[in-house]
């Protein structure tokens, strides 16, 4: 939390009131973080967000209602949005997946120690990704096992429909986030500044309307147009 001076705002959305209070009581006693706000549901959690403009969300994924993917979803349209941890008690591909692809820059368990959570609530309010080991596993698998041709032909397909309204230029750009490399690496791999890559890197969201790196490495990664040479999808970092 290198030059941070205020404390994280964190806004918690679950269901249940227990689960709101335990992550209250863990983490109002770190003194650069603190709760603003909570909410039980999706529908609760866009209102108390958009009145308390919170760093970060502590989003439960599964709620009556409007569910945590449909709520990130919602949030990341709005201006200067916060960033979304995904707390839960599953974690299905589809899950962990489709957190990631609504835009969550972590996912980690409820039964994870309090010490990791806080851990990655500090990870993600720095704007890094953060997994839990076990959804670590369940991308790496999602991405290196079989599929159906079908479904793996179709998400391609779509995949590079997107990279199309891309120039070159940017395609270098994403593949070389999808590679895990920082604006540094990858001015020195193109040749460029890095407020060109900085550029480079707003026009990828812009243009395909994605809110993070980690978006981008897995649309990269589905349309197979990564650099065979230095081919390895970005990771979050692990817990």
């Amino acid at each position: 939390m290198e030059g941070r001076r205020d404390p994280v705002r964190i806004v918690i959305v679950d269901d249940e009131q227990l689960v709101r209070m335990a992550l209250r009581l863990v983490i109002d006693g770190e003194p650069d973080l603190t709760v603003v706000a909570e909410a039980a549901d999706g529908n609760a959690a866009v209102g108390v967000v958009e009145e308390q403009r919170p760093d970060v969300v502590l989003m439960d994924v599964r709620m009556p209602g409007r569910d945590g993917l449909d709520t990130t979803r919602e949030l990341l349209t709005r201006p200067a949005p916060p960033r979304v941890l995904m707390l839960t008690t599953f974690d299905s591909d589809d899950l962990v997946l489709g957190a990631l692809r609504a835009g969550a820059l972590g996912f980690v368990l409820k039964d994870t120690p309090p010490s990791r959570i806080l851990d990655a609530v500090r990870t993600v309010a720095d704007g890094n990704p953060v997994l839990s080991p076990t959804a670590t596993a369940r991308v790496i698998a999602a991405a290196t096992g079989p599929e159906s041709a079908h479904l793996r032909d179709r998400s391609r397909e779509a995949a590079r429909e997107r990279l199309s309204r891309l120039t070159e230029r940017e395609r270098e750009t994403a593949r070389a986030v999808a590679d895990g490399l920082n604006n540094q690496q990858i001015a020195e791999r193109l040749r460029i500044t890095v407020a060109t890559v900085k550029a480079h890197t707003g026009s990828l969201f812009a243009k395909l309307a994605l809110e993070n790196r980690v978006q981008i490495a897995l649309l990269v990664r589905d349309a197979g147009d990564h650099d065979a040479g230095h081919a390895r999808a970005e990771c979050p970092r692990t817990l």
